[in-house]
């Protein structure tokens, strides 16, 4: 067994989207207009933690992601001026994934979603050869939610496992695992080094409502689990125990759209750069502050 690349890049495994946001300061009015400020960006959960990653100081970010041919060209450049090298495959069938994102007066998003192409990578669009140099393998959760991408990332985390990668996951939706299934999910995550959950999305995959404890028991299952807080911070948690509890870093909510990929960009920036796991997720936290001060899920 080969080990992954010491200080390596990161290949990121998800989805690349067009985000069109919307940012109203009154309710929604049913059946008629609510003014808006509405602006069309470049998003995804897997493309937005690759962009932090890139901005957080990893030298080498790649992402595989999936996309429509009419918006391929504006996604890559998007994406090389982030600094991440995109390996983006192009669906002749369906249209990139977008999403609506409906953001209100305190910055919490509701999102209206649909996949397109995203979730139509394949095993076909792997190869291990992706591997080389690479450091960390992230995958975004998005992908276990339909079943050719959750057979991609499947071989992706062996190939990844094999040559001694770690893999870490963010589970990204908790509405899709309830549709998927915790425990379902988790087994398709069996493997993973690290999991990146929210505290609503580790509370669903455990059945457990106190978050300390959802975060120890999800590091039963990977090594580390690091739960995110939102405003609280986060937890750490390592082999069964938590390990840390990160305070938040102040900020002024404008949009929260992507906090939780800057959160995961920045941490495993910080993990490549040798930091351990209570210090990068410090790194994220700061990053999700930042990131919940703009409109739209980039830097």
């Amino acid at each position: 067994m080969s080990g992954g690349a010491p200080g390596g890049g990161l290949l990121v495994i998800g989805d690349v989207v067009t985000d069109v946001v919307a940012r109203h300061r009154t309710p929604l009015a049913h059946g008629t207009d609510t003014a808006a400020e509405i602006r069309t960006l470049p998003g995804g959960a897997g493309a937005n933690a690759a962009c932090w990653a890139a901005r957080s100081g990893c030298a080498d970010v790649q992402l595989l992601a999936r996309v429509g041919a009419e918006a391929r060209e504006w996604h890559e450049e998007r994406l090389r001026q982030a600094g991440v090298r995109p390996r983006l495959v192009v669906d002749d069938r369906v249209p990139t994934a977008t999403v609506i994102c409906l953001v209100d007066a305190s910055a919490e998003r509701t999102l209206l979603t649909d996949s397109g192409a995203a979730l139509r990578l394949s095993p076909a669009d792997w190869s291990p050869s992706l591997l080389d140099g690479v450091g960390r393998l992230h995958l975004s959760g998005y992908l276990f939610f339909a079943g050719t991408s959750r057979q991609l990332a499947s071989v992706a985390m062996q190939s990844a496992v094999e040559r001694g990668v770690p893999v870490s996951v963010d589970p990204a939706s908790a509405g899709f695992i309830k549709e998927l299934g915790a425990d379902r999910f988790l087994a398709s995550a069996e493997g993973v080094e690290t999991l990146l959950p929210n505290a609503d999305e580790a509370r669903l995959l455990t059945g457990l409502t106190s978050v300390s404890d959802a975060a120890a028991a999800l590091s039963r299952r990977a090594g580390v689990a690091v739960v995110t807080l939102g405003g609280d911070g986060a937890l750490v948690a390592e082999a069964g125990a938590v390990t840390a509890r990160v305070p938040p870093v102040p900020a002024r909510a404008v949009d929260s759209t992507g906090a939780g990929d800057a959160f995961t960009g920045a941490f495993l920036a910080a993990r490549l750069a040798g930091a351990d796991p209570a210090a990068a997720a410090a790194a994220g936290c700061g990053a999700g502050a930042r990131a919940v001060a703009t409109v739209g899920g980039r830097p």
